[in-house]
């Protein structure tokens, strides 16, 4: 038996390709005259057609000379690499009366399994076959007949028949490393959206926490931000209120607060004569400024949080401020208390360090504390309990007093009215 040639054959054998691919592949080909839509295609049987020089007898087909490719050159410009451009001109353009021969038998390879001479010696598509018909016309014309639409022709794809020579399937390389890129591309797709939608849920929570716990809800200006930030002088009269210290009448305590302003609030911590404290500032409305501490524990659990309102009055230095704070006594002792604080602010700038294990700690029984101003001067200041007749500013006596504290359970006793007698500590 004879198969068909030319137009004719290449035409019908492109027609089943194509349908084999798509089926195949899950893959719809768009027939037109564009010709990047075949080159999948193309690809596909161009690996065929660059092995046809080493499977002369396997696949039964004419002899192809070996192509050595000394330059290692890739598709499409190894010598038997089939484009899509060549079948878009024999199969959909229909220009091609004598294809190419390693075209031809590539596509045999993919339909049947063997190449054309093989095919012929054992037919399995009769419409691949001239008939008596066709013989007659091929003597009288050049050109046998072929269907002027490609695209109309559907034939039903048959299983290969010939056991002896399984029919070969190949997916090009570069298709393999497509497939690669597009898994590694989508799970980056995939990747960037779930980050962007955690990020804009993140946000989102985030506004609604600000929101729910008031936290910076006023932006202060230059000046309002000059006014808080630096090193204060605090004076608490906490002492008075530790019932486990009989000398407690009219106690006070020196503190230093060290005042940073960054990211639109502001951070400190402050010294005490025993345990020291950290926290943050926030202006609430302008002029009016929260100020929220803990104990610095070593564990890094809060202790005795604390929170006060602190009133800033235009070109001064010195503010009254209410807290709800603790008296920081012994275990059980330790008991919320109301109490008004005056803070004097010393200055701005510099470095605050604490001083330890000195003689002059020994000396004076108190905490040290050096402030090195921006011009290297060092200013000292010593902490430690004291009564508050001895302050050098008469004015904190009746702002400090018995009647600075309210206990949160008010019970006899507590704050003292009057002076017990019982000597105070000396700090010599």
């Amino acid at each position: 038996m004879k198969c068909k040639s030319g137009k004719e054959e290449i035409v019908f054998l492109l027609t089943r390709v194509l349908e084999k691919y798509e089926l195949e592949s899950g893959e719809k080909i768009n027939r037109n005259s564009n010709r990047k839509n075949y080159e999948d295609v193309a690809v596909l049987l161009s690996e065929i057609s660059n092995e046809l020089p080493k499977n002369y007898e396997h696949w039964q087909h004419q002899y192809y000379e070996p192509d050595y490719n000394p330059n290692q050159l890739a598709y499409p410009l190894r010598k038997y690499d089939i484009t899509g451009n060549q079948i878009k001109d024999a199969y959909y353009n229909q220009i091609v009366s004598k294809p190419r021969p390693f075209l031809v038998d590539a596509c045999y390879i993919y339909l049947y399994g063997v190449g054309r001479k093989g095919f012929e010696k054992n037919p399995t598509e009769p419409l691949l076959l001239e008939t008596s018909e066709e013989r007659t016309e091929v003597s009288t014309t050049s050109e046998p007949a072929v269907p002027k639409n490609p695209q109309v022709i559907r034939i039903p794809l048959e299983g290969n028949t010939q056991q002896e020579l399984p029919q070969p399937t190949f997916e090009p390389k570069w298709k393999q490393q497509r497939k690669v890129l597009l898994t590694a591309l989508t799970t980056c797709v995939a990747v960037l959206a779930g980050f962007i939608a955690y990020h804009f849920y993140q946000k989102k929570e985030w506004t609604r926490v600000k929101r729910d716990f008031n936290i910076l809800p006023y932006t202060p200006t230059k000046e309002e931000i000059a006014a808080v930030e630096g090193i204060w002088l605090a004076y608490t009269g906490s002492p008075q209120a530790r019932t486990s210290q009989p000398y407690r009448y009219h106690v006070v305590v020196p503190n230093i607060i060290d005042v940073k302003y960054e990211h639109g609030y502001f951070t400190f911590k402050r010294y005490g004569a025993s345990f020291d404290h950290t926290g943050y500032m926030q202006y609430e409305a302008p002029g009016l400024v929260s100020i929220h501490s803990f104990l610095m524990s070593r564990t890094g659990a809060i202790e005795s949080p604390r929170h006060s309102l602190m009133r800033m009055e235009p070109n001064s230095t010195k503010a009254n401020v209410i807290s709800a704070s603790w008296n920081y006594d012994v275990g059980a002792y330790n008991q919320i208390i109301g109490i008004r604080e005056v803070y004097s602010k010393v200055g701005k700038g510099g470095a605050i360090k604490e001083i330890m294990n000195t003689l002059e700690n020994g000396s004076c029984n108190c905490k040290i504390i050096e402030w090195t101003k921006e011009d290297n001067k060092v200013h000292s200041f010593y902490l430690k309990n004291q009564r508050l007749e001895s302050l050098p500013d008469s004015s904190l006596a009746t702002l400090l007093n018995e009647s600075s504290i309210i206990p949160a359970t008010p019970r006899d006793g507590i704050i003292l009215t009057s002076d017990t007698g019982i000597t105070f500590p000396s700090n010599s």
